[in-house]
């Protein structure tokens, strides 16, 4: 069972469907490297065995009876510790939520353990998911596959390395800014947030409900669509045939290439090259409504920390010393900014995304880097506060562009360490967008 550890889910979906592996052995397998792994106490907030394997031992049976449920049904998966488990505590991240015990699961969970998902635990994450580097003094900061002195990326930081180290073979994580992006990328996953609003939000703790997402992190473009729909509570949908032959892309030039180190930008020329190479069409494009005082980046400044804010601030201030200051900090920001400002930065938002669906409708996606920066390193972030700041901005400010303005947005690797390309679609295109991946994942695969 061991070789099967680093199988994809769909891929150990389909073994089960064969009769070639059974659910609760892959179960067990999985629980068994988790409690050996040196480092999976940083990754795992708490297991949840009783529920996997309850869940594991129906799967069995219905694979018996050829009465499976979806195509994952039996395949074990993580789950960041935002979304509600019933019996089992969701903390978030923060010692502001010690102890919090839902009674019953978010939706989202809810509709993949109906299609026959295996919930192996809860998974460590930024602090109220309000960070993009993964860094969490005030529970564990999950370590990067590919630097172990560099933070994993966040918020979905232990999600991430779940996958990465072998303990899981797919997550579920949430993205408000980037937070299944960033750890995607660095941690050489594919990751989707879906569009604005497409994955219920119910019984996940709230970070900004204006652009919070729920997205899966996986191996490949197949696990993360099917994952999408399961939660969705519908059967998949077809992603064979997809090719790039034809497809237009517009490669972003504004605000995304702006101090990007050269690690990552040689990573993204290749694989745009690549892409390329495969039939696709790439044409550089200017977005000037991103940027500029007016500009959709710009609107950031009002609309997270305000709403953030809103939302934690009696939580907070009734216990300010529970909480790793910078994140502190990060909230706090929110009071700086009235009521006319943030309408105001939501009316120059919506002009924004008005002039960007226009610009862009006509092209299959957007392209840029993921991450115009490599994962920064832990040790320097614990000690230097402007770093730590400056770092946390530039982490997410290419990703945020997808939060922004409503859309999906998918990254895959690029075959660079910890370098990922990411694919932006129109708001409610997610199925054509995974259409569009699949066949650039394939691309990239090839080269």
């Amino acid at each position: 069972m061991q070789e099967w550890l680093d199988k994809s889910a769909t891929e150990l979906g389909d073994a089960i469907g064969s009769g070639e592996v059974d659910p609760v052995e892959l179960t067990q397998a999985f629980f068994d490297k988790i409690k050996v792994h040196e480092l999976s106490d940083r990754i795992y907030a708490r297991l949840t065995e009783d529920r996997a394997f309850n869940e594991a031992e129906a799967a069995r049976e219905r694979a018996k009876l050829g009465q499976r449920l979806s195509c994952l049904d039996g395949v074990p998966i993580s789950w960041k510790d935002l979304f509600d488990t019933a019996g089992t505590a969701t903390e978030a991240g923060s010692k502001l939520l010690k102890g919090r015990v839902p009674d019953k699961d978010a939706l989202v969970l809810r509709n993949a353990s109906a299609y026959g998902l295996v919930c192996l635990g809860k998974t460590h994450m930024s602090e109220l998911a309000f960070s993009g580097l993964g860094y969490n003094p005030s529970t564990a900061t999950p370590p990067c596959v590919n630097d172990f002195d560099a933070v994993p990326g966040g918020s979905s930081s232990g999600t991430a390395a779940s996958i990465a180290f072998g303990l899981a073979p797919a997550g579920i994580g949430s993205d408000t800014g980037g937070s299944v992006r960033i750890p995607a990328a660095w941690n050489d996953l594919v990751g989707l947030k879906t569009t604005t609003g497409r994955l219920s939000l119910e019984g996940c703790v709230p970070l900004s409900l204006k652009f919070d997402t729920v997205g899966p992190l996986a191996k490949s473009v197949r696990d993360v669509a099917v994952l999408m729909s399961v939660m969705e509570g519908r059967r998949s949908f077809d992603l064979r045939g997809a090719s790039l032959k034809g497809r237009r892309f517009a490669a972003l030039q504004t605000v995304v290439l702006d101090d990007i180190r050269n690690a990552p930008l040689t990573a993204y020329n290749q694989a745009l090259e690549q892409l390329q190479d495969a039939g696709a069409i790439v044409e550089k494009v200017e977005a000037p409504e991103l940027s500029g005082e007016n500009g959709a980046m710009a609107t950031a400044g009002p609309l997270y920390p305000g709403e953030v804010y809103g939302l934690w601030r009696d939580v907070i201030e009734a216990n300010p010393d529970d909480m790793y200051f910078e994140i502190l900090e990060r909230f706090r920001l929110g009071s700086n900014f009235s009521a006319p400002d943030y309408n105001s930065a939501w009316s120059r938002l919506e002009a924004a995304r008005q002039i960007w669906n226009g610009r862009m409708n006509s092209f299959d996606a957007v392209l840029s880097p993921s991450s115009p920066i490599l994962p920064p390193n832990l040790d320097r972030l614990n000690k230097d506060s402007k770093y730590y700041v400056t770092e946390n901005l530039l982490t997410l400010r290419n990703t945020r562009v997808g939060n922004l303005l409503g859309l999906c947005a998918l990254t895959i690797p690029t075959g660079v360490p910890s370098c990922g390309i990411m694919l932006m679609g129109a708001p409610h295109s997610d199925e054509a967008l995974l259409r569009v991946g699949i066949a650039a994942e394939k691309a990239l695969v090839k080269s």
